[in-house]
């Protein structure tokens, strides 16, 4: 049910299934600290290469937030798909933890190749080293097992060389910079694809990100027990029978029916060729997650999309599968 038929329900006093759920209260999370004004980031790639145009987009728009651009040793280093081998991107990411002149390390893309680096990463160092640690898509993998293992607070949002649009921008601020304070993240102006797959309100710890490196650490250590956590998920480019296929892992895998609430982005060009035997995208998110009788909405600003928010992997949020917000409380 969309949002407008959601209202006019209500206004005539029809009977809806309607969810609030809440999870415990979480631990303490580790904060790492806000930046200012002439702090230096450092720029590193743990995943795929960066082409010269987007690392000189990376530059600009971290420079103009008033910050100093440090790159990792082998942010040009290339081994095929990979931006130089597991070894080195590992060293960068470490190397930026351990230099106390850098006060956050920032991913310049994703792409493919932060899984690799897991079973290797340093998180005694990241725990005696806290700092800001942002990016999304591939990045996923780095977000929640680095949260997961140290209590660190991670950031979902734009890697250096995204789009920093005037809404990307605002929350990204509102996240990271001294001086800024966590908002209400509400829907941009103009977004129209947003629906209701049950109806409620959560909150709880957050976790998440893209839903093919999701799937992928099925079975590792890179995610908690996801009881009483509010999930959020993003992917692109994949047909709706492969949202299908990982969706049922997760389901399988993770219980997703304990979960406080699950706010689902917008999936990128994910929907069926024309002619394809498929149900639609809206229909498979329906028929995997409108079950489980926790809030579910699609068509929150998390994804591969320009107008982005900035989310903090394991801070605690408040979710509205009613109104489309989402009110982190770190």
């Amino acid at each position: 049910m969309d949002r407008r038929r959601f209202t006019a329900a209500l206004a005539t006093g029809l009977a809806l299934p309607f969810t609030t759920s809440a999870a415990p209260a979480p631990r303490r999370p580790l904060l790492p600290a806000r930046l200012k004004r002439g702090d230096t980031v450092g720029l590193i790639t743990p995943a795929s290469f960066i082409d010269d145009d987007s690392l000189q987009r990376a530059y600009q728009q971290i420079e103009g937030l008033g910050l100093t651009v440090k790159p990792g040793r082998y942010l040009r280093s290339e081994h095929g798909f990979l931006a130089g081998s597991d070894r080195e991107r590992l060293d960068d990411l470490h190397a930026m933890f351990a230099d106390r002149d850098v006060k956050a390390v920032w991913c310049a893309r994703g792409g493919y190749g932060s899984a690799r680096l897991l079973p290797a990463l340093n998180y005694d160092l990241i725990r005696r080293n806290p700092k800001i640690l942002i990016g999304y898509s591939d990045i996923t993998a780095l977000l929640n097992a680095i949260t997961n293992q140290t209590g660190l607070v991670t950031y979902h949002g734009p890697v250096g060389s995204s789009e920093f649009t005037p809404y990307t921008e605002r929350h990204m601020r509102n996240a990271l910079l001294e001086g800024e304070a966590w908002q209400r993240i509400e829907l941009p102006d103009g977004a129209t694809e947003q629906y209701i797959i049950h109806p409620g309100i959560a909150t709880g710890s957050l976790w998440g990100g893209n839903l093919s490196l999701l799937a992928a650490m099925v079975g590792t250590k890179a995610v908690p027990d996801l009881e009483g956590k509010v999930l959020f998920i993003e992917e692109v480019g994949e047909k709706p029978y492969r949202v299908d296929r990982m969706l049922t892992q997760l389901r399988q895998a993770w219980q997703l029916q304990r979960c406080a609430g699950i706010m689902l982005g917008l999936f990128h060009d994910c929907e069926a060729d024309a002619g394809d035997r498929s149900l639609t995208l809206r229909e498979t998110l329906t028929d995997r997650l409108g079950d489980l009788g926790i809030p579910v909405a699609y068509g929150l600003p998390i994804g591969h999309i320009k107008d982005m928010c900035t989310l903090p992997v394991g801070g605690t949020v408040r979710f509205s599968a009613l109104d489309f917000y989402i009110e982190p409380s770190v």
